[in-house]
């Protein structure tokens, strides 16, 4: 599929970046750790480069010219997200720290190029956007909407190779390094998936911007989709009578006089997000903000390193160290409390609060046994820290007849262990984050949209790892409105 040369949409604020760029020779030697004290954004002993002198987990196995040329070329292109757009997603995260705000975070396991348009990304919007209205009215508590998209091409992976028929090509690693198909070529690393995937995310931004400012996220065109949601519930179902209730609501303020017409019934402010996997993508479209003099990746407005890259010596946490961006880690009850302790510190040196995001991955029984040791020792050490729920990933087994899949059952067995815990702990359950589509996808098991291991391949479509469904995610969203209602002393929906 061919992209159109990108012409960001400038709608929201467009910090002037000096000319320099994180582009330097990319050579990748070990050496130790760095120093955990620098101020973030504009350290010292750290460059958008420095990561090279550190150990790199799950590398590329670029060829070396082909590369150097490419980060050259994405190096001269311009920003995706802006440094302003950055600092307001950074404030929203410092308030949801102290308890007043909770994140939510979702989209795709993995981008595709063949799967992109306008239709699959609206849909993923859209059902974030009727998540937060929900969640807003649950917790009376602003809600903070970012979309795993417009950059969540990389993936790790278990093997390096995988053998089908007696023939070993590369493992399928996402479309910005390698393709799906078991051939030779598409299986090759190949550098010019970056501009590609640079492309397709300047254009999913271009769009996201145009929904959230354009009356798309209407407050009562988001209701009336809910409403919809709820017809296929039983009369008497806690869905119906909650939307009941936000509908009253919304009746109450137009009654008084309330314009629901204005801006802040009719625009949005909208994030991007994902997994910082490949560095020397990330380097490229690393930039200097003239006005504050700070380095941010300017790939998206927040960025994670996963389970598999968060090695304390190793090159992934030396880059997000140094840029402006809030960053998450994500963690499995692989992480001890001293381990945690030591990441935070690396990755959030100040104690900068809404500048690192906790993103708890285990599973409910893992869970119960081992975050209240996280928790605890993070309350004893004094860090801030936003704590969120990632109750898919960690449900994840395969059929009987070879599908990925994940059972709503267990996702909500997670989340409510993760509730559970920080009520125990008198902590901030402050978000979630969801592998979902806005598509009616059949990849994951249960829930209202009666999804059955025989029906998983009526509509499973995804490239990577199984996602919850429109119908799934907004379930999802009714649960936990009703457990933040509760802690905020609201009384509950009867």
């Amino acid at each position: 599929m061919k992209f159109l040369p990108s012409l960001l949409l400038l709608s929201a604020s467009t910090d002037a970046f000096s000319v320099r760029k994180g582009v330097s020779s990319l050579k990748m030697v070990s050496t130790s750790p760095s120093s955990s004290s620098a101020s973030i954004g504009s350290s010292p002993d750290w460059s958008p480069s420095s990561w090279q002198n550190f150990k790199v987990a799950q590398p590329p196995n670029f060829p070396e010219d082909e590369l150097e040329d490419t980060v050259k070329k994405i190096g001269n292109f311009s920003p995706l997200v802006f440094a302003g757009e950055v600092r307001s997603l950074h404030e929203s995260l410092a308030k949801a720290c102290q308890g007043q705000g909770f994140l939510i975070m979702g989209g795709d396991c993995a981008e595709a190029f063949d799967e992109f348009n306008v239709d699959h990304v609206r849909d993923t919007f859209r059902v974030i956007l009727q998540m937060s209205l929900v969640l807003t009215f649950g917790a009376a508590m602003p809600i903070i909407k970012v979309g795993r998209m417009a950059g969540q091409f990389a993936k790790p992976r278990s093997e390096p190779d995988e053998v089908k028929d007696g023939v070993t090509l590369p493992s399928y690693r996402g479309d910005i390094i390698n393709r799906e198909d078991f051939t030779d070529e598409a299986r090759r690393h190949n550098p010019q998936n970056m501009v590609e995937a640079y492309h397709q995310s300047a254009q999913t931004l271009n769009i996201l911007r145009a929904f959230s400012t354009g009356g798309y996220a209407d407050i009562s065109r988001l209701h009336a989709w809910n409403l919809d949601f709820v017809e296929q519930t039983d009369e008497g179902s806690r869905y119906r009578k909650f939307a009941t209730k936000v509908d009253e609501s919304l009746r109450f303020m137009k009654a008084i006089g309330v314009d629901t017409a204005a801006p802040a019934f009719t625009k949005t402010d909208f994030y991007t997000a994902h997994e910082c996997l490949l560095l020397p993508y990330e380097q490229a479209l690393t930039r200097e903000d003239s006005t504050t003099g700070r380095w941010y990746d300017c790939s998206a407005h927040m960025l994670w390193v996963g389970e598999r890259t968060r090695q304390l010596d190793g090159a992934h946490l030396e880059f997000v160290r140094g840029i402006g961006n809030p960053i998450g880690v994500k963690i499995s009850d692989k992480c001890s409390p001293e381990e945690l302790i030591r990441i935070i510190d690396t990755m959030n040196p100040q104690n900068i609060p809404g500048r690192l995001t906790i993103v708890v991955r285990m599973g409910a029984e893992k869970l119960r046994k081992n975050l209240p040791g996280l928790i605890r020792a993070v309350q004893r050490e004094g860090k801030s820290v936003l704590w969120i729920s990632d109750p898919v990933h960690g449900n994840t087994r395969k059929t009987d007849n070879g599908f990925k899949t994940r059972d709503f059952e267990n996702i909500r067995a997670e989340l409510r262990a993760f509730f559970d815990v920080h009520d125990e702990m008198g902590s901030h359950p402050g978000g979630v984050h969801l592998e979902m589509t806005g598509e009616d996808v059949t990849e994951c098991i249960g829930g209202l949209s009666d999804v059955k291991e025989e029906t998983l391949s009526a509509r499973y479509h995804t490239y990577c790892d199984p996602r919850l469904n429109g119908a799934q995610a907004l379930e999802l969203a009714f649960l936990i409105a009703e457990r933040l209602r509760l802690r905020t002393g609201l009384p509950p929906i009867e």
